[in-house]
């Protein structure tokens, strides 16, 4: 491959990367690999200038500004640093520096792993947050930067203004946990802490980026009005005095001190509370940085060492498929214990069959394994030379290994599902589904509870939740006599649900709300239903072919016929209850905003859907109607201004009902069509 091919070759792929890493937390090669590609690019255009182009990835920062926040303007650009591998480069990079210095002083820091923010205070007050975006525009996050408890609100010191950077990370301990309970309710996993901190600041809502439970460690000032300062470690120190959590750091003018030290921190990284990529080395002195200045896209006072990710080899003895809350079997390798990163490993994730088939992993294999982010463990490659004679390739198996039933692949992704409807394994995150407000809706039986039956052996489907007594449910831990029988009585008012609240409960893939309720109308019963063929299914409306067959292999199923056995023997309803679908909601969407007097918000979407309209959260010029309650806010606002037409809480009911409201004795009309 010519020289020019490469770098085409190259900078297209360190931009699809970027926009995974940066844009869409998503990313799928290492930091390590991405950094490496990103010097051979840098090498082959400082060999051919003429190929230099300004959209290169050498020439600008990483990451844009999404459009999902409002935009920031950075008073002072937030840089990247120019990488390096090896003692050797270090020690270029140094004598760079005494080339225009008569001496040098450094600050080494560990280079944590996570997303980098600019944090601004008015008068001592936390007014701002934004992302790095590319450096000179990013996003504002200022409600998510909010709840990162360990950022101070206050400052002792009241400076007009004052602009801190830092990197908002997960702790290893938090983002264990956080992967332990999606993997509980069926969410797919983080990768690694930088994705979930990555994810979590980028929430809509704060809530959940709360409930994250991010931290943020503090690397440089940014501003000071009313401050000077001469070297940077002063500044650390200055700010670690207002309350903020800063970045430790080995302050030298030795160069042997600045390597031992990216050595020692390589070494003690696993005790560390963060991830961390590499170490930074810093020019302390600010004057002597502005002397040096910066390129296009880094400064010439700095430089990151990037550390490669400690690899191993190890034999693999065994290949385990466990099977999770949703039914998707994942593949984990056993290995020869290995100790990475300062822990002994014994597992690695192998993701899926297409993962296992790519690179031709077999059981008895030597194979290299490696720590993803520093936290999971994964196999990078075979030893092929190493490998025994006779080894036959894996396939996961074709029954699932919990309860026997057929596995499926999906057809619009590379998971391998359980079909089966009475699989112990799902059996918990399938309960969640079918209590929950969108399917049966039955209060007092909550994720904890019904955790506390399964382990008792209570509740083996969803069927069970019928034949439990008070005295049953009063045995659970936190759950007295008057919560049993409240549970007792939701539980018994569940089966006069309509049929299409049954329907979406039983989990059968691609049917939710919406769907159920267009069977559920259609069909009127569930005998007609369970007699309908994928042809008949797929000229519904919300039915397409997938989904039929997913619907018609669901009733196939021995266990889901033994489901709705139990389901009648237990008295649920299996009729539709609800009205036919009225034609002045049919494909109109509604806003609610503000507070209803007289019903609850999922109430009153649930009405609007029961009658062919749409809930939606937000307001477009696509919007038929906002509803507005009272204290109604922003949505009114952007309702009136596009002329979306609005109804008040009265106008809403009488439109349920069928006629108009009155006003002041008399009708008002409604023109809704």
């Amino acid at each position: 491959m010519d020289y020019q091919a490469r770098i085409r070759e190259l900078r297209e792929i360190l931009e699809y990367n970027s926009k995974l890493y940066y844009d869409m937390d998503a990313p799928v090669m290492s930091d390590y690999e991405y950094d490496r590609l990103l010097r051979e690019l840098e090498d082959l255009e400082a060999a051919h200038p003429e190929e230099i182009t300004p959209d290169s990835p050498t020439q600008h920062v990483g990451g844009t500004a999404s459009n999902s926040f409002a935009p920031v303007e950075h008073a002072v650009p937030l840089e990247s640093l120019q990488d390096v591998f090896n003692s050797e480069e270090v020690e270029e990079f140094h004598r760079r520096v005494c080339e225009q210095l008569s001496a040098a002083e450094y600050s080494v820091e560990p280079k944590v792993d996570g997303l980098s923010v600019a944090i601004e205070y008015r008068d001592g007050r936390f007014v701002r947050g934004a992302t790095r975006g590319d450096g000179r525009t990013g996003e504002d996050v200022t409600e998510n930067i909010r709840t990162i408890r360990s950022l101070p609100m206050t400052l002792p010191e009241k400076l007009p203004r004052l602009i801190v950077r830092g990197e908002v990370y997960m702790a290893k301990t938090t983002f264990a946990q956080l992967n332990a309970e999606r993997e509980v309710t069926g969410e797919p996993l983080f990768a690694n802490p930088r994705n979930a901190a990555a994810g979590s600041l980028r929430q809509q809502d704060p809530k959940i980026a709360a409930q994250r439970r991010l931290d943020v460690v503090i690397f440089n000032l940014q501003l000071a009005e009313g401050r000077e300062f001469s070297c940077h470690t002063d500044t650390l120190d200055y700010m670690k005095s207002q309350g903020f959590p800063t970045i430790p750091y080995l302050r030298t003018a030795d160069l042997d001190a600045v390597n031992a030290e990216i050595v020692r921190l390589n070494d003690e990284r696993a005790a560390l509370p963060f991830d961390m990529d590499g170490a930074v080395v810093k020019l302390n002195s600010l004057s002597d940085r502005m002397i040096l200045g910066s390129t296009a896209k880094v400064p010439r006072w700095a430089i990151a060492y990037k550390y490669p990710p400690e690899q191993k080899p190890s034999k693999l003895l065994d290949i385990v498929v466990q099977v999770g809350r949703t039914g998707v079997l994942t593949p984990k390798a056993v290995v020869e214990p290995v100790r990475l990163a300062g822990t002994t490993v014994t597992n690695a994730t192998l993701h899926n069959q297409d993962f296992i088939t790519e690179k031709d992993i077999r059981i008895g294999d030597t194979v290299i394994v490696q720590k993803a982010g520093e936290i999971i463990p994964e196999i990078v490659r075979v030893d092929l030379d190493r490998r025994p004679e006779g080894l036959k390739p894996y396939r996961l198996p074709e029954r699932c290994p919990v309860c026997g039933a057929r596995v499926e692949r999906d057809e619009d992704g590379v998971a391998m599902r359980c079909t089966g409807a009475e699989c112990p394994a799902q059996l918990l995150r399938y309960l969640e589904h079918f209590t929950s407000r969108e399917a049966m809706d039955i209060d007092g039986v909550g994720p904890a509870v019904l955790r506390q039956l399964v382990d008792a052996g209570l509740v083996q489907t969803a069927a069970d939740l019928y034949r439990l007594s008070v005295e049953e449910l009063a045995q659970l831990e936190r759950m007295g006599m008057k919560s049993a029988q409240n549970a007792v009585n939701a539980i018994e008012r569940s089966k006069h649900n309509d049929l299409s609240r049954l329907i979406c409960g039983l989990g059968i893939r691609q049917i939710g709300a919406k769907a159920a309720r267009t069977l559920s109308q259609h069909f009127g019963s569930f005998d007609a239903l369970e007699r309908a063929t994928v042809e008949e299914l797929t000229q519904i409306d919300d039915v397409g072919e997938i989904t039929a067959r997913f619907l018609r292999a669901w009733l196939d199923s021995p266990q889901s016929q033994d489901l709705i056995r139990r389901f009648r023997e237990a008295g649920v309803n299996m009729e539709c209850l609800e009205r036919p679908v009225d034609e002045r909601f049919r494909g109109k969407t509604f806003v609610l905003t503000g507070t209803l007097t007289r019903l609850r918000r999922d109430e009153a979407e649930e009405l609007i859907r029961s009658r062919g309209g749409k809930a939606s959260g937000s307001v477009s010029k696509k919007t038929s109607y906002v509803v507005a309650g009272e204290a109604a806010g922003s949505k009114l606002t952007k309702a009136q201004a596009l002329g979306v037409p609005v109804l008040s809480e009265a106008e809403f009911l009488a439109l349920l009902e069928e006629k108009a409201p009155d006003a002041e004795g008399g009708d008002a009309q409604l023109s809704l069509l």
